[in-house]
């Protein structure tokens, strides 16, 4: 689940910058969006295979 979330972050991330740097306008508050919710992955994952250890 962990390589999930980091492969939909690093796509978050490529979609933010295009959205953010102007290249595609409308983009920008899905890439918001995706951005927050796979920070929030993120980070449930790590929390998850630290208990698990």
């Amino acid at each position: 689940m962990l390589r999930w979330t980091i492969t939909f972050i690093i796509i978050a991330l490529i979609a933010g910058v295009l959205g953010f740097g102007g290249v595609a306008g409308a983009s920008a508050g899905i890439a918001k969006i995706c951005f927050y919710i796979f920070i929030i992955l993120f980070i449930l994952s790590l929390l998850r295979g630290v208990m698990k250890k």
